[in-house]
C-alpha cells in the first residue's frame, strides 16, 4: 500500500548501526525509528556521534521516520528542569536528522497513588514541552505506555483533548494497550482523530508480545478501518520478541523474552507478519 510506509526500531535487530542498516537493506526497508545506535541512546548522542550516524544513514539511503526518544520516561515527581534540557537536545537531533517526529511519554506515576492526582502537573509539563517543540517546528508523538499517565485510552484522550495540535499528536501502540487491560478497539474509537503514527506489535491475553495478528490487539481490523478512511503514515515495527540489548533501559519492569530468536530473525518475523496483513488488506480493497 503506497500510502503506508514501513519503518521500525532497528536497534532490536542489533546494537551496531552498521548491522542495523545492512539488515534493513536486505529487508527492503528504507526508514528506521532511531532509538539507539552502537549502544548509545539517541538522547545521549554527542555532536560527533550524530555526525557519524548521519553519514552512515546517508550512505545507506535510510531515512529517519521518528526519533524514538525517552523523553517523558521519568517519574512525575522528579525534577523537570534537566529533563526539559534533554528535550531540547533531542529536538536539535531531530532537526539535524530531518525526522518529522519525536516520540515521547507522559511520565511514570507513583505506584501507590492514583494517576488522576497528577493530571495538573502532567498537563503543565506537556504544555511546556509542546511549546518548546513549536519553537523547533517539531511534532511530538505521545505513546501510550504502561505505567505512565497516558496508559489507558481515557487518559490518552484526556491529554490529547487538551493538547492536540500541529505540535502534539498520538502514537497508537496495540500491545501497550493490551498490557494494561485496555480494549484496543475502544482505544482506537476514542483516539482515532489524533493518531498520527502506529507502532506495530501485538500481545496475547496473557500479555505476551507476539507478531502482528497473532494476539488480541485487533491489528488487522484497526488497520483496515484506518486504511479505508484514507489514513496515511508510518507503520513502525517494534518487535519486542527477544531480550534485545538495551531492553532493560526502556521499561520499568523488563521481562526476559526468551524466544530463542536472534534480533534479526525476530525483526524479519515481525516484518513478514505485518506485510502479510497489508497484502490481505490490499486484496480486500
Amino acid at each position: 500500500m503506497k500510502h503506508l510506509t514501513i519503518t521500525g526500531f532497528a536497534d532490536e535487530i542489533a546494537p551496531s548501526l552498521d548491522d542495523q542498516l545492512e539488515a534493513l537493506k536486505e529487508f527492503d526497508v528504507g526508514y528506521l525509528e532511531l532509538r539507539a545506535a552502537d549502544g548509545v541512546n539517541v538522547a545521549d548522542f554527542t555532536p560527533q556521534k550524530l555526525r557519524e550516524v548521519k553519514e552512515k544513514l546517508a550512505a545507506a539511503g535510510v531515512r529517519v521516520s521518528s526519533v524514538g526518544s525517552p523523553i517523558g520516561k521519568i517519574g512525575i515527581e522528579e525534577e523537570f528542569g534537566p529533563h526539559m534540557e534533554r528535550l531540547k537536545h533531542c529536538l536539535e537531533i531531530q532537526k539535524e536528522l530531518g525526522a518529522p517526529y519525536l516520540r515521547m511519554f507522559s511520565f511514570y506515576m507513583p505506584q501507590d497513588r492514583k494517576p488522576e492526582e497528577f493530571r495538573s502537573p502532567v498537563l503543565e509539563r506537556l504544555q511546556a514541552m509542546k511549546e518548546e517543540a513549536a519553537r523547533w517546528e517539531a511534532v511530538l508523538l505521545h505513546e501510550n505506555e504502561k505505567g505512565i499517565y497516558g496508559d489507558t485510552a481515557a487518559r490518552c484522550q484526556d491529554l490529547l483533548g487538551e493538547l492536540a495540535g500541529p505540535e502534539f499528536q498520538a502514537v497508537f501502540d496495540f500491545a501497550n494497550f493490551v498490557e494494561v487491560g485496555q480494549s484496543t478497539w475502544e482505544a482506537y474509537r476514542l483516539l482515532k482523530p489524533y493518531i498520527e503514527y502506529i507502532h506495530i506489535k501485538d500481545a496475547t491475553e496473557e500479555k505476551r508480545i507476539v507478531p502482528a495478528g497473532q494476539g488480541v490487539g485487533q491489528v488487522k481490523e484497526i488497520l483496515r478501518d484506518l486504511v479505508s478512511g484514507g489514513w496515511q503514515g508510518y507503520l513502525s515495527l517494534e518487535p519486542h520478541l527477544t531480550d534485545f540489548a538495551g531492553l532493560a533501559a526502556l521499561e520499568q519492569n523488563p521481562e526476559k523474552r526468551g524466544s530463542g530468536l536472534t534480533g534479526k530473525n525476530a525483526w524479519e518475523l515481525a516484518l513478514n507478519s505485518l506485510r502479510k496483513i497489508l497484502t490481505e488488506l490490499e486484496a480486500e480493497a
